[in-house]
């Protein structure tokens, strides 16, 4: 069974597609309209090995809030609907990722219950024009429609780019290892309730 789906959101604010496979090799298509975010999605799906397609049209005259916001909300959506009853996988996975002067730690548990901890501080508000605080947005927004629990934890860093980076890369690394199979459970939900849907 392939581990695909494909989600569209329309509102006012933004006009979103997203393309999932979470068996692919990180192949990405990424255009949001804001670059900074761009590069983001790119590593997530580069070292995820999902492959992604995303495309959404925004209202950046504002600020990029709502594109950001709504990104993280269509991708939970889409590999919410693509893990399915979640038979299989491993679940849970952590990891501390290094990036030149910074660290940071991500855990992970595909519960079907969503919750973020986000401890991660910018030393600057803007990377280029990107706002520091949307990292954040963005991984509240996913985490919830995606059904995850995800905790992200800054050791230390100097660079509000290594800083995001490393976010967004140890977030990819650990739902890479907590989606794929199990061989010793291939057809078995992880969970003692016997469901994730939570």
């Amino acid at each position: 069974m392939t581990r695909t789906a494909t989600i569209k959101r329309k509102t006012n604010e933004t006009d979103i597609s997203v393309s999932v496979n979470l068996d692919g090799t990180g192949i990405f298509e990424i255009d949001t309209g804001v670059g900074f975010f761009n590069h983001m999605l790119e590593q997530l799906s580069r070292h995820s090995l999902i492959d992604m397609k995303i495309k959404a049209v925004g209202d950046t005259y504002i600020d990029d809030h709502h594109t950001v916001e709504d990104c993280g909300i269509a991708l939970g959506e889409a590999i919410k609907q693509a893990l399915g009853e979640r038979r299989g996988i491993r679940r849970y996975a952590s990891l501390d990722l290094a990036m030149d002067e910074t660290c940071t730690r991500a855990a992970i548990d595909v519960s079907g219950r969503p919750f973020l901890i986000f401890k991660v501080e910018f030393p600057t508000q803007k990377i280029g024009s990107f706002d520091t605080e949307l990292v954040r947005e963005f991984f509240q927004a996913f985490s919830q429609h995606a059904g995850i629990t995800l905790h992200i934890v800054n050791h230390y860093g100097l660079n509000s780019h290594h800083i995001a980076e490393t976010a967004f890369k140890s977030v990819a690394r650990v739902l890479r290892a907590a989606i794929e199979e199990d061989p010793r459970q291939k057809n078995a939900v992880p969970s003692t309730k016997g469901t994730l849907k939570g």
